[in-house]
């Protein structure tokens, strides 16, 4: 509906917190029967401006219009009751509750005797969610939801509420790809109901595929509102960012040296098998496959957070105790986890307690020699108290100081808790934390996700100087871009099996989508045959491949 009345019209709006200008000049024109993406940098006031449409925050100057009247929310519930919904990448739902319940949570209708209608309420769910078109079992249990279920649960809910406005704030971050085309498939539907979508996402290929209208954010102000249709991801990308992006993969060479780690026949039963491979000082080794082949599980092991029925691990020919996180990273390992909130922060402490967190309280052996390990040098006294717990506030305050500089992380200062940043920086922390160890082999698993382009080229730039200068890197990632870009050898992962290796030259987008496709065969694996068709197109389970497909967008 180009010509209808806006839904929402936000223009000028500002909001600063003390001395900290969040949002400039937000505008933004979203009409009904749309999807319209609001594109940026972490830090450009997407979320600014989010929380003032759902009325978490109270604008400072501007306007903000809904169906062409001013408005301006008191609380998220005053927006909830003007028709605005906002579906969170992560929803918080009651996981005591069934869905039918988390629905209709304090407005269930009632019927005699003024009992609740458990009944009415039941086929109202199933209601909406045959509109949606999603096939959602109304009585079971929220707990175990899926995320994707949840968000599910979330639309129905602003549909039941008659929601004219949707906001999507990164909805596609955790989600397979057929989770997320079933997502498109419900926005769509929306839209085509006459209702209004907002999509956030630092994914420039779903951009494309799912909206009409696209924004641009940066720095807190409005840059440009385009027709998808008539503005390249590159243009995106550069007005995102104020400055040409001329590499995304920065690949800096290097000779590999050594092998520095090695993993040799390791069995877990159900989950891998077999599993042998090598990493030499100095080069990048990208784990790819599908969401489910089992490689964030094989970096556990390795790191020894899971267990493993056989096999061996060594570190620079020594052999690693399993189960054993503690002896890995006193052998030289650090693992940046998938999910950094849940697992490589504590999100409550401080950019200083964060960051010191692992090297001034790792076990110190024989390794203990300059750089971080030096610490435990300045003399007895301050070593025996590292050794107790007990942390002294400058050596932290210094160790923070010096990796936060060294990997550019954007804090108002080093005792900022965690969860104030932006998910670039706090994946910078995470970063800065296992660097400060001083390691031999840098695990990453999915070391961009959910970040910005701009600091998703400061993060390749770090991880390509890093392994030219001797460090031996494994690297997980679903965005097969990001896997061709920054790797010198791909193993792909089939099934809990290294179905294939391919050196740089040979790792072609075909070739990894064969090799990690079920029901390849070992001699289809390879770069051989770059060109051939996929093997599995015609079969049900071939769409899986979109999971690495589909997430090799630019951002």
């Amino acid at each position: 509906m180009p010509n209808a009345a806006p839904t929402l019209r936000l223009e000028r709006v500002a909001k600063s917190f003390g001395p900290v200008a969040a949002l400039r000049s937000g505008t933004l024109v979203v009409r009904p029967g749309s999807i319209h993406a609001l594109v940026g940098e972490n830090g450009a006031g997407k979320s600014t401006l989010v929380k003032i449409v759902g009325g978490v925050h109270r604008r400072d100057a501007g306007v903000v219009e809904l169906d062409g009247r001013p408005v301006d929310f008191a609380g998220p519930a005053d927006a909830k009751a003007a028709g605005v919904a906002v579906i969170h990448q992560e929803p918080a739902s009651f996981p005591d509750l069934t869905v039918t319940e988390n629905i209709f949570l304090g407005r269930e209708p009632v019927g005699r005797f003024r009992r609740i209608d458990r009944r009415a309420m039941r086929e109202r769910a199933r209601g909406l969610f045959r509109d949606l078109g999603v096939d959602l079992d109304p009585d079971r249990p929220a707990e175990g939801l899926s995320i994707a279920d949840q968000q599910i649960v979330e639309i129905a809910k602003a549909i039941s509420l008659d929601a004219r406005l949707l906001v999507m704030d990164e909805p596609t971050a955790a989600l397979s790809a057929v989770e997320v085309r079933r997502l498109f498939a419900v926005a769509r539907g929306l839209r085509d109901a006459g209702r209004a979508v907002v999509f956030i996402s630092h994914r420039l290929d779903e951009v494309a595929d799912l909206c009409d209208t696209v924004t641009v954010m940066r720095d807190g102000a409005h840059v440009s509102t385009d027709a998808v249709a008539d503005v390249t991801p590159d243009a995106l990308v550069r007005r995102m960012v104020g400055r040409d992006v001329a590499e995304l993969y920065p690949k800096v060479q290097s000779t590999p040296g050594e092998v520095v780690l090695r993993v040799e026949g390791l069995e877990s039963t159900g989950t891998f098998h077999g599993v042998s491979f090598e990493v030499r000082a100095g080069e990048i080794v990208g784990l790819a496959g599908l969401v489910g082949a089992g490689r964030s599980e094989i970096a556990r092991a390795v790191f020894g957070v899971d267990r493993y029925d056989a096999g061996r691990v060594t570190v620079g020919g020594q052999p690693l105790r399993p189960g054993d996180p503690a002896a890995a990273i006193a052998a030289g390992l650090a693992l940046v986890p998938e999910d950094r909130r849940l697992q490589g922060l504590v999100t409550e402490s401080s950019v200083v307690r964060n960051v010191s967190a692992v090297a001034l309280r790792r076990r110190r052996g024989p390794r203990d020699e300059g750089g971080v390990r030096g610490e435990a040098r300045e003399g007895p006294a301050r070593k025996r108290l590292a050794r107790l717990g007990i942390l002294l506030p400058d050596a932290e305050a210094r160790l923070a100081r010096d990796w936060s500089a060294r990997l550019a992380v954007k804090a108002g200062a080093l005792d900022a808790l965690a969860t104030t940043m932006s998910g670039g920086n706090q994946q910078k922390v995470v970063l800065a934390k296992w660097l400060a160890t001083g390691p031999k082999v840098l695990i990453v698993d999915e070391p961009t996700r959910g970040i910005d382009v701009g600091t998703k080229a400061e993060v390749h730039r770090l991880l390509s100087t890093l392994a030219a200068d001797g460090l031996a890197v494994l690297m997980i990632s679903s965005e097969l871009p990001e896997v061709l870009g920054m790797a010198d050898r791909v193993l792909v992962v089939r099934e809990g099996r290294i179905a294939t290796e391919l050196s740089r030259a040979e790792a072609t987008p075909e070739a990894v989508m064969r090799a990690a496709t079920p029901g390849a065969s070992a001699d289809s694996t390879g770069a051989d045959h770059p060109g051939a068709d996929h093997p599995g197109a015609d079969r049900p389970d071939a769409d899986r491949t979109d999971t690495l497909a589909e997430n090799g967008g630019v951002a």
